[in-house]
């Protein structure tokens, strides 16, 4: 086989070469021959083409995404932010935490099981390369349709590879959501959150520094799995009958990858480490290239060296590969034999396959010839940057006129009539309990979870001696983007918030994945382009950093766009987990309050949707305001020891909260429809900004204080009696046993 070596590019320059297979534009290709001053070798082409992918270079959201910087709210907590394989964030007491929330969408279509798993596994690398230890998991999912038959295909499969890696790796699950739209269908989406955390001095960072330093590739073997995978697979429109371009998807090996963390954490703790990477999407192309481009900018690499489970690749296929369970390290000569050792003792293989220089360049040979020479920081960070033309799309209008009132869809009003809607209500894909998926995660494994599923956050202790603990959530509701990405972003940020306090946990900093279609699209662009400065203006209002995230586009089938998804992961640190607030209420005789203003808000609203599958109006208003003052009530609250129990309102409204505590606790309640207001609207609008707290009724007059003192409007709606019914005085009462039939009965029936 003929290697197309730099000599053979300098005296070929009319070679045609297959750029646009491998996703390039004309111009973009042009822009290769500019920088190199010559025709890139096929190996070079390899390395452009994945890492200026869309997946890898953000080239189309990048003149976006610096919003994030330019408004960061001024904090101290800030340890490491956007840029790196993840934030790293101070929760105090020497400790930091490093988080970040990626997707796997595309190739959990082609290969639900496998990536999904190396969706997970590709995350966990990252936090991993931070230096911390991974803690726990989270798993944003959408899916089409719940009842379609590409959905019975794809969601058996996904949950099973989350599932299947977590636990094998002993991670707990402890958060996420499962989501079903018509706008999924085809396009599933996979999004993936990992935390971990260290301590302060323990923080390591991707860079290759020191001339005469070494560069160790360790881990997994290289295969022939995922070459061209997501940044391939991430960077194109589905087409109708399927993925244009079905590159093999990785194949994770979670045992490897335990062996993987261990061997890294003692290398890192041993001092042996001097820059270390990951090798997710782009492979050995991203972590030398990056590694070179973040250090002092030169790297000599011996390509033949790389240790491959298929001898059969091509140098351009081993530079693409994207097989998992691989890590870079830069290592000084003298600590080389000890590294070495480390990794023994953990049956991970390890090899020299270069050395840090002061060339400037990046160089590649392959037995002795040389297939790359090529200035690094253009293959890292350099890439094209597209401002991609938008404009509001000529149907927003139109959809936003559409608004779901009383006179164009019918509304319950009898107490039978409510009485049903409600059951029908808890017993949509929606809102139905998730136990189906959630009890196949692990969510008690290392012992240190707090809170896990059903609940608004995930909460897991992070020192023993203190019980200082974070607490995560993720929410977006993809229908309340698509009638304004603004407000929809706004609203994805405030539920994550006002989850995350309602654990009794600070909010503190925000990882996003946001998720839409084609880039190329002027009425999607504008949807990113609105959604992120939404979420940058709602970040700053709280005071809350954007610590760092991920962009997926290409989500559509054909023409048809998924719901823009910008997904928003919310941390919040609490100083002892023994005060968390779950949501399963408590004795008998505790008082049940709304916090906030209920408001006839039903444009995106689960009721609208399912039962009428109407999608107009505009979202729930927006006060990110009260969204603090609401937090600081709750947060207050709890350390206060002066709530029994927190759930913020949000899908499904006040009944769908109702309803989830009582069967979370077993416990029946009697409530009431305050005065003054439709009961249909209180029990099923979406209003933002509130949350129903159960509070003992020796500490009622401390709780009234409380939000007295903040101007906080709040209503008594009921008290909690134990029983076996839930009551709604005047209008109907259901029991408990009926309530979780239709509650827990949804999923197995769909799925099995």
């Amino acid at each position: 086989m003929s290697i197309d070596t730099v000599g053979a590019a300098e005296t070929s320059p009319g070679n045609e070469q297959p750029f646009a297979a491998l996703g390039l534009k004309p111009d973009e290709y042009q822009r290769i021959r500019e920088i190199l001053g010559r025709r890139p070798t096929s190996s070079e082409l390899a390395m452009y083409s994945v890492m200026w992918s869309e997946h890898c270079s953000y080239k189309s959201s990048k003149v976006h995404l610096a919003q994030f910087g330019e408004k960061k709210p001024q904090t101290d907590i800030l340890l490491v932010g956007i840029g790196e394989n993840a934030g790293v964030v101070d929760i105090g007491h020497g400790w930091a935490v490093t988080f970040k929330v990626e997707s796997h969408n595309h190739p959990s279509y082609v290969e639900p099981y496998q990536g999904a798993a190396t969706g997970v596994g590709g995350i966990v690398r990252d936090i991993l390369s931070m230096g911390a230890r991974p803690l726990a998991v989270m798993d944003p999912l959408r899916f089409g349709p719940a009842d379609a038959p590409d959905t019975r295909r794809v969601l058996p499969g996904i949950v099973s590879g989350v599932g299947g890696y977590g636990n094998c790796l002993g991670l707990p699950n402890i958060g996420g959501e499962v989501v079903f739209d018509a706008s999924y269908a085809g396009n599933p989406l996979v999004n993936a959150l990992c935390v971990g955390a260290m301590r302060h001095e323990d923080i390591h960072l991707a860079s290759a520094k020191g001339v005469g330093n070494l560069v160790v590739l360790y881990g997994a073997r290289t295969g022939g799995d995922g070459i061209g995978g997501v940044s391939v697979l991430a960077s194109e429109t589905f087409s109708e009958g399927g993925p244009t371009k079905r590159p093999s998807v990785q194949v994770g090996d979670p045992f490897m990858e335990k062996l993987l963390i261990e061997a890294t954490l003692e290398v890192l703790h041993a001092g042996l480490v001097e820059g270390i990477q990951d090798l997710g999407g782009a492979g050995i192309s991203c972590a030398t290239s990056e590694l070179a481009s973040n250090g002092d900018g030169g790297m000599h690499v011996w390509l033949d060296r790389v240790l491959l489970r298929d001898q059969s690749l091509s140098p351009e296929e081993i530079l693409m590969s994207e097989s998992q369970e691989r890590m870079c390290a830069i290592v000084t000569p003298a600590k080389l034999d000890e590294f070495l050792l480390r990794c023994n003792k953990w049956d991970v293989e390890a090899v020299v396959i270069g050395e840090v220089n002061a060339s400037g360049r990046l160089t590649v040979d392959w037995h002795g010839e040389r297939i790359v020479d090529v200035p690094p920081r253009t293959v890292a960070h350099e890439g094209p940057v597209y401002e991609r033309p938008f404009a509001r799309p000529a149907w927003q209008n139109s959809l936003q006129a559409d608004a779901p009132t009383a006179e164009r869809l019918h509304r319950p009003s009898t107490p039978d009539e409510i009485k049903a809607t409600l059951l029908t209500m808890v017993a949509a894909p929606n809102l139905a309990s998730k136990s189906w998926v959630t009890s196949q995660y692990d969510r008690y494994v290392l012992g240190n979870t707090v809170l896990a599923q059903p609940q608004d956050a995930g909460m897991i202790r992070i020192d023993e001696e203190t019980g200082l603990g974070i607490a995560l959530a993720t929410d977006c509701n993809g229908r309340f983007a698509k009638l304004d990405p603004y407000a929809g972003a706004q609203l994805a940020l405030a539920e994550s918030y006002r989850n995350v306090a309602a654990s009794g946990a600070s909010p503190l900093a925000v990882t996003n994945c946001l998720n839409f279609g084609s880039p190329e699209d002027p009425a999607v662009m504008w949807q990113f382009a609105e959604a992120t400065r939404g979420l940058a203006d709602g970040c700053l209002q709280l005071g809350i950093p954007v610590t760092g995230g991920n962009v997926s586009f290409y989500n559509q089938t054909g023409d048809t766009a998924i719901n823009p998804t910008p997904v928003v992961g919310v941390l919040g640190v609490i100083d002892d987990v023994a005060r968390r607030t779950p949501i399963a209420w408590g004795p008998a005789g505790d008082l049940i309050y709304v916090l906030g203003d209920t408001r006839d808000e039903f444009g995106g609203s689960e009721w609208a949707h399912h039962v009428h599958g109407h999608l107009g109006g505009l979202p729930p208003a927006v006060d990110l305001e009260r969204e603090r003052t609401l937090g600081e009530v709750l947060v207050a609250g709890s350390r206060d020891g002066l709530l029994t129990a927190a759930h913020d309102v949000s899908d499904g409204g006040i009944a769908q909260v109702l309803v989830e505590m009582a069967l979370a606790s077993n416990a029946g309640g009697r409530c009431s429809v305050p005065e003054g207001i439709d009961p249909f609207t209180f029990l099923f609008s979406e209003s933002a900004g509130r949350a129903v707290v159960v509070v003992p009724a020796e500490h009622e007059g401390r709780f009234v204080d409380l939000y007295t003192a903040r101007g906080l409007p709040a209503a008594w709606i009921g008290v909690v009696d134990g029983g076996e019914e839930l009551e709604f005085a005047g209008l109907f009462s259901l029991a408990l046993a009926e309530l979780r039939e239709a509650h827990e009965g949804t999923l197995p029936r769909l799925f099995g």
